[in-house]
């Protein structure tokens, strides 16, 4: 089998259940043969080994069947690094850079105490403080699975992060830490829409489920900061399209006096909404 062969087979097979079968078919092939894109094209006449087709066949059968590929390959791409993945975390998405962009603005280089709550593969809290060393950064998770894979991407990256395993915000409230940046990709599918979605196959229920409304690990959230904020503070949290207005007056009720806004992602969706202590730079 050529390597033509096989992204032909590849790209066929996936082609059934993905838009971007041939690109999944290519980012599968360069994992097994371990080489570039680029690579890949120039050389389409090479042969594959024995044991080449063999993984890469049993791979593309997996993709077939609708595993998402972070899965299978175990990485996935976040803003400016990879970072492992299991079926213990969500897949870090796109539409998470957002809340990081904003983060990493509002921080602009001072030494800031921030926590990333409901943290999962930890794209958020290790971007943060690969990119922030300056800064002390907290992560949670009530998932002791989702920890293990939060600290392997810290170990890999080079990020200083102390890890807490609990409910949302309480392990802060444990340990006495107080917060000028919180960082929150919570759960926020209504629980009964997540069966009904491709991605509960795969991605963890914990992970997804965000109650009856979706947004009921929101309020709870919401509910425990005001002990955990300094003087000045900004908490940016990830919803879902369509969210919006909801939560706003969830936020504005929890936090009257400070200043609430949302903000949409790249294509016009509801997806960040923005809490900042009057007065916070």
């Amino acid at each position: 089998m050529t390597i033509a062969d096989a992204l032909y087979q590849g790209k066929t097979q996936i082609a059934p259940i993905s838009d971007s079968a041939g690109a999944d078919a290519q980012r599968l092939l360069c994992a097994v043969l371990g080489c570039e894109r680029a690579w890949l094209l120039a050389h389409r006449d090479q042969h594959l080994t024995p044991d080449q087709r063999t993984a890469y066949e049993a791979w593309v059968a997996r993709a077939a069947m609708g595993e998402p590929l972070p899965y299978i390959l175990g990485r996935q791409a976040f803003y400016d690094r990879d970072f492992w993945v299991t079926p213990a975390v969500l897949i870090p998405r796109p539409e998470t850079e957002l809340l990081l962009e904003q983060a990493l603005a509002y921080a602009g280089g001072c030494p800031l105490m921030v926590a990333d709550i409901g943290t999962g593969s930890g794209a958020l809290a290790v971007t943060f403080a690969a990119l922030q060393p300056q800064t002390r950064v907290y992560a949670t998770d009530i998932s002791p699975d989702a920890l293990a894979v939060a600290r392997a991407n810290a170990t890999q990256h080079h990020a200083d992060i102390t890890f807490f395993e609990g409910d949302l915000a309480q392990p802060l409230l444990d340990h006495a830490v107080h917060c000028d940046l919180i960082m929150a990709n919570l759960p926020y599918i209504a629980a009964a829409e997540v069966p009904t979605l491709q991605v509960s196959h795969y991605e963890p229920l914990l992970a997804l489920d965000g109650g009856a409304d979706g947004l009921v690990l929101v309020r709870r959230l919401l509910a425990q900061l005001p002990t955990v904020m300094n003087d000045a503070a900004l908490i940016l949290l990830e919803i879902g399209a369509g969210q919006g207005q909801a939560t706003l007056a969830i936020a504005q009720h929890a936090f009257p006096a400070w200043d609430v806004t949302l903000l949409p992602d790249y294509a016009g969706h509801d997806r960040i909404i923005r809490i900042l202590k009057i007065g916070a730079v």
